[in-house]
């Protein structure tokens, strides 16, 4: 950890003598630097639905992410600027119901496992004419799990700059890793880090529409459209279904899945101190489940430097066709889960945020110009709850 914190330091310490060499008003021909966030959270869950057992079971799960992003700013000889961001995180997770697997709950090698998740991207933005082109990549891998992810899209401002039209496609290529539960395996596997699972592969291709319109100084509005088709192994290969005779089975479900998610944000500026951010969305798929989720945040500036952010958010959605509990599928089934997560549940998410922005900087870092605390508590109709805090610094 005292490593971690010394890079950190230094890093920012290396950005803000280069920012400090760019401090004039000329769009900067060469690649300079923008922008860095550090953002670290702690997430910890409890529950007794879960899905590696059944459907019944612990849920326990804590999770340390870290993930920092860089921006960097250049304008070419026609005067379009370009950004480039990198940014990679890492994860680390225990988690009860992972243990699971081999049902023994004794620090099995499924017990605990990291994830790393680079991501480059690039936008180049012609002020003139008011289009943006963008693209990136990205890459995610964990014991059980790799993606590769690609993105293109573009978009375009009304001729009076209050409206702007963006689409945007990604594609993600995943491998999922075989890992059954102990009971059901062939082939001599144990549940050893080093078994040979075999893989197979999941695919994900989103289009992404939206349209955001300035009203007038106090109120904006952004619509929002997604199509996101889904083929391939849908199921997590380790979670049980048990049915009516208490034998005990794999999940199983559709290879095909598409996604229709709608919806709406609205910012209005209560004067000078105080936001409205509303945001509502309306989703519904092929394999039955529907969903509405409402949030609201508040910021309200309370000293030129300092803000809190109260949120809140209630989402509601209807259970797949695909999901029964515990003991309540049958041989008649063709496709089953005891996933509370494809269930029929309420949820509530809400809490707070504190920002602090001096003009000087913090710590004695000129540079170092936002820090955010933010918490927030979860709850599920079907008994889980969780809590997060995270730290954002912000570097500029």
């Amino acid at each position: 950890m005292k490593k971690i914190i010394i890079s950190i330091v230094a890093l920012f310490g290396f950005f803000n003598a280069k920012a400090q060499q760019n401090t004039n008003s000329e769009q900067p021909k060469k690649l300079t630097f923008d922008e860095a966030n550090l953002v670290s959270s702690y997430y910890h869950q409890d529950g007794n639905n879960s899905a590696v057992t059944g459907g019944v079971g612990s849920e326990k799960l804590t999770d340390i992410s870290n993930t920092i992003d860089v921006t960097m700013v250049k304008y070419d000889k026609k005067d379009r600027k370009n950004k480039f961001n990198f940014s990679v995180g890492i994860d680390h997770y225990t988690s009860a119901s992972s243990d699971m697997i081999d049902l023994k709950a004794n620090s099995s090698a499924s017990h605990s496992d990291n994830r790393i998740y680079p991501a480059l991207t690039w936008s180049r933005e012609n002020e003139s004419k008011g289009t943006t082109l963008m693209a990136g990549a990205s890459f995610s891998t964990e014991f059980d799990y790799q993606s590769y992810g690609a993105n293109i899209g573009f978009s375009q401002k009304t001729p009076n700059k209050m409206g702007e039209f963006t689409a945007k496609f990604q594609a993600y290529l995943d491998q999922v890793k075989l890992v059954t539960p102990i009971e059901l395996r062939t082939g001599g596997n144990t549940g050893g880090e080093h078994d040979n699972y075999g893989t197979s592969g999941r695919n994900t291709f989103a289009l992404s529409l939206s349209y955001s319109q300035i009203i007038n100084h106090n109120f904006q509005i952004e619509l929002l459209a997604d199509g996101v088709q889904q083929t391939g192994f849908l199921s997590l290969p380790f979670h049980r279904v048990y049915f009516t005779d208490n034998s005990v089975h794999q999940e199983a479900l559709p290879d095909k899945r598409f996604k229709l998610p709608l919806g709406i944000r609205a910012n209005y500026f209560l004067g000078d101190k105080v936001i409205l951010r509303a945001y509502y969305r309306y989703y519904t798929d092929d394999w039955g489940l529907k969903s509405n989720t409402f949030s609201l945040e508040t910021p309200v500036k309370i000293s030129p430097f300092v803000s809190v952010s109260p949120f809140y958010r209630y989402y509601t959605q209807t259970g797949t066709k695909y999901f029964a509990p515990y003991q309540e599928h049958t041989a008649f089934d063709d496709y089953y889960t005891s996933n509370y997560d494809l269930s029929k549940f309420d949820s509530h998410f809400y809490g707070a945020g504190i920002r602090f922005s001096p003009k000087n900087g913090l710590f004695g870092v000129e540079r170092l110009t936002m820090l955010e605390i933010r918490y927030g508590h979860y709850t599920k109709s079907v008994g889980m709850k969780s809590d997060i805090i995270s730290l954002n610094l912000r570097f500029k």
